[in-house]
């Protein structure tokens, strides 16, 4: 799949702010899954603003991240510097230019809801030449299928439903990926792609949501910018106009300015290398 440096166009700035958490328990669970302790080097792949990078980045002796879009590589240099990851290393490249950036010998590739952009077989394949003999190959992402468990606030959810069809609105009834459409970046599940590849079968592991999670008015809109499909780039123009909408939409919802919002349980796609 052929980089697109269109499709978060104007993003970067709203990615941190906008996009929700992880599970806490992530590193936790990562960690006694892989034996992880503090040695090793991670490489996170389309790492974005380096939101993996910093949750995971003291589990390893090294990070280096990985990504094209050069506003979002920036973010991820300030994001590490503020959490102390390090040594870290930022390189500005795709997935698909692994094999010449020099990285064998990885204790851990991961890949942060960025797998689905890239030449699934083909990256995979990469990924298992350059791990450790007791490396890893990661996929981390939001299982929004997943149900709540325990208590949950009591503020309005954020509508992401109606959002996305004042989008719509916007920019035309299929959403849009820089120039491709949203519906076509996945035509299958992780695990059933990566057992085409040297992997074979993976495991699936599940660290549990933030049940907690209370967003304000800002956080919501920044949740929105941070979207491919609504990136200003996209909106051109409208920016301005959209954003009146949106928080006029917002207002009439929750005139608090606070959601609830629930990304699902987080879960961990593990693929080992066939000698570990």
């Amino acid at each position: 799949m052929e980089y697109d440096p269109s499709q978060f166009r104007g993003s970067a700035q709203y990615y941190l702010r906008g996009r929700p958490p992880y599970s806490a328990r992530l590193a936790a669970v990562l960690a006694e899954a892989l034996g992880l302790d503090g040695t090793g080097t991670l490489v996170d792949v389309g790492a974005g603003p380096g939101t993996l990078s910093a949750q995971l980045g003291n589990l390893f002796g090294r990070v280096v991240v990985v990504e094209p879009d050069p506003d979002m590589l920036a973010e991820a240099r300030r994001h590490l510097a503020e959490h102390q990851v390090g040594p870290a290393e930022f390189v500005q490249a795709t997935a698909e230019e692994l094999p010449r950036l020099g990285l064998a010998g990885a204790r851990v590739v991961a890949f942060g809801q960025s797998f689905h952009r890239v030449d699934r077989i083909s990256v995979a394949n990469a990924v298992h030449d350059l791990l450790a003999d007791d490396g890893a190959m990661v996929l981390v992402t939001h299982d929004y299928r997943s149900q709540p468990r325990g208590p949950l606030p009591t503020e309005p959810p954020v509508p992401h439903h109606e959002i996305r069809q004042l989008v719509r609105r916007f920019l035309g009834p299929e959403l849009r990926s820089g120039t491709r459409l949203v519906r076509d970046l996945v035509t299958e599940r992780f695990e059933e792609t990566l057992a085409r590849t040297r992997f074979g079968a993976a495991e699936t592991l599940v660290a549990p949501g933030r049940t907690d999670l209370v967003r304000d008015t800002d956080d919501v809109v920044a949740g929105v910018l941070s979207m491919s499909y609504a990136a200003p780039g996209l909106l051109g123009d409208r920016l301005e106009e959209f954003l009146a909408e949106l928080r006029a939409f917002l207002l009439s919802v929750s005139p608090t300015g606070r959601f609830w919002e629930w990304p699902g349980d987080t879960e961990i796609l593990i693929a080992r290398t066939t000698s570990a």
